[in-house]
């Protein structure tokens, strides 16, 4: 679905998501040329280190935890995207 489109500012996914993971789906923005700069922002209730580093390794732009609240979205969404 994503490369269907021209342009996207911002993904964000969830780490668990069917049938593709969200680190799966990461894996597949990053190699594809035409996606692979798009701030990818991984949301998750796994807040393990080891799905830290996976995400890191694969490029994510950024991780948050759940529950968030709308504060913490911004502040993330901020630090890939810039204020806005």
């Amino acid at each position: 679905m994503l490369r269907s489109a021209s342009t996207y500012g911002l993904v964000s996914s969830d780490w668990n998501m069917e049938p593709m993971t969200g680190l799966q789906l990461l894996r597949e923005v990053r190699v594809d040329t035409k996606l692979k700069a798009t701030p990818f922002i991984m949301v998750t209730a796994e807040s393990k280190s080891e799905n830290v580093i996976a995400a890191k390794e694969a490029g994510v732009s950024n991780y948050i935890v759940k529950p968030f609240n709308a504060a913490t979205l911004k502040a993330k969404m901020a630090s890939v995207l810039g204020e806005f």
